[in-house]
């Protein structure tokens, strides 16, 4: 029965939101933070999702991260057909189209729209040249801070690599040797990334392999936590973790390539995202965490 897997409210809210009842439900694994669900509405499957603890306009930045992706056309994203942040009983949802993950045929044809792709969406930058965005937002569950700046070491350090720190002085993450080594890190920062040209790309923000999945040769990304940012963070993410097509970064290379010295910031650029899996996941992620220390604080 579709109330097994769907709570009785949230069938309601869809039913006025999308016009129909739902039909059918699935249950959709693989996510930390929300239930997720393939729903039947009239003759069509929709992705959704849903959260009774969710924090403030959980799904709404969420959706605005996604129409921002869209717009610019580079690559595919789900489309948003409906959201709530302040429903009954503290229930939260999102629905979007239905994308079915499909094996590629062709590793290459993938890997190389992929990497073309991101080229093209990062050749997107902001309007008023500035880094950050109009809203705050989050990556997981934990609040992005996006308060404009003009220089990317002042951004990072002030909405991105500061925030995390003090999540997880707060959360029993930091002996004295780590945090020292992160607060030189800060410090040194204008110095670390004093030759990287001041350009604000529209990054997707959370490109790790849970939220990308193939649609046949096309790839699709979800679930960003977007922003006008340094496009390096992306690769480097996406470099962190891997899970991705093999071949993705040459052809990002290839179509927009990025700026000399990469290499020897990419560690630094993977702070940020090892923090906050340090701050959801714990200390597992707190030796490479004083890796990135050793390596930069000197």
């Amino acid at each position: 029965m579709i109330d097994d897997v769907l709570p009785p409210p949230l069938v309601d809210l869809l039913s006025g939101a999308l016009g129909a009842e739902p039909a059918d439900a699935t249950p959709v694994g693989g996510g930390m933070i929300n239930r997720a669900a393939r729903v039947r509405v009239r003759d069509s499957d929709v992705f959704v999702k849903w959260n009774e603890r969710a924090p403030p306009h959980f799904f709404a930045v969420e959706a605005d991260g996604l129409n921002r992706l869209r717009d610019v056309g580079a690559l595919r994203v789900p489309d948003v057909l409906t959201f709530e942040d302040n429903a009954e009983e503290g229930l939260a949802f999102l629905a979007l189209e239905f994308i079915e993950s499909i094996p590629p045929q062709n590793p290459e044809r993938i890997a190389r729209r992929f990497g073309e792709g991101l080229a093209a969406l990062h050749q997107n930058v902001s309007p008023d040249g500035a880094f950050g965005l109009d809203t705050d937002n989050y990556i997981g569950t934990l609040p992005q801070r996006n308060s404009a700046r003009t220089d990317w070491a002042e951004f990072y350090r002030d909405c991105r690599l500061l925030p995390q720190i003090a999540i997880a002085h707060g959360r029993g993450f930091l002996d004295e040797e780590r945090e020292r080594g992160l607060l030189r890190i800060v410090e040194r920062l204008p110095v670390l990334l004093a030759d990287l040209p001041p350009r604000p790309a529209l990054l997707h923000g959370d490109l790790w392999n849970g939220n990308f999945v193939p649609s046949g040769d096309e790839p699709v990304v979800m679930d960003p936590a977007a922003y006008y940012g340094e496009r390096e963070m992306e690769i480097a993410f996406i470099e962190l973790f891997g899970g991705f097509p093999p071949g993705l970064v040459p052809a990002y290379q290839a179509a927009f390539p990025l700026d000399p010295g990469y290499a020897r910031r990419r560690p630094l650029h993977q702070l940020y995202p090892l923090l906050v899996h340090l701050n959801h996941f714990g200390e597992g992620y707190g030796p490479d965490v004083d890796a990135i220390c050793r390596r930069y604080s000197a």
